[in-house]
């Protein structure tokens, strides 16, 4: 809040995907994972976004859900590797020299919800919380909830994440020409 009050504008930083790819993270493979095995190139990522001027980052967890983390055998750490990708943003933030918020990024599950897919409302509300309080303990400012179409689905990113924690959300959507 304080930064809206003081700045006609805030910029947030840019696409982590690709910043990881170009740092040698290899198509298919679990970015999450970095923030235990290469937290060093995650931090890097975070600090160049604050030197380019970002006022807010948002950490390297964006498929740290249950959902998509099973994609890679993962799904028993949704805690371990979102508090690890909280941990490290909320460094980067710490050491700004200014002030910078540090977001927890929670991205869609990658499945459809009923009854167009398997996926329920509570499994989704659940699975997200999980994560939603794994990034506050981590000690992330707010909770960013990105980039899903489904209104269901951010319903119940944002129901989990008020469930979990007391942290603040943000939520947006993504729309392409085919719906």
């Amino acid at each position: 809040q304080s930064l809206l009050a003081k700045h006609p504008y805030v910029l947030a930083d840019g696409a982590m995907g690709t910043m990881l790819m170009a740092a040698g993270l290899e198509h298919g493979e679990s970015p999450e994972r970095w923030n235990v095995e290469r937290p060093d190139r995650i931090a890097a990522v975070h600090q160049a976004y604050v030197d380019a001027g970002s006022q807010i980052v948002l950490s390297n967890t964006f498929g740290g859900n249950p959902f998509r983390l099973k994609l890679h055998g993962l799904s028993s750490r949704v805690a371990e590797l979102n508090r690890a990708g909280a941990e490290i943003v909320r460094r980067v933030a710490d050491g700004a020299g200014r002030p910078v918020v540090a977001a927890g990024s929670i991205g869609p599950s990658g499945e459809l919800m009923e009854p167009l897919g398997t996926l329920t409302f509570e499994a989704a509300r659940d699975g997200f919380a999980e994560q939603a309080a794994a990034l506050e303990a981590g000690g992330v400012d707010v909770l960013w909830v990105e980039t899903m179409s489904d209104l269901q689905e951010v319903r119940a990113a944002v129901e989990g994440a008020q469930q979990a924690t007391s942290l603040p959300v943000v939520a947006t959507m993504t729309f392409d020409t085919r719906g």
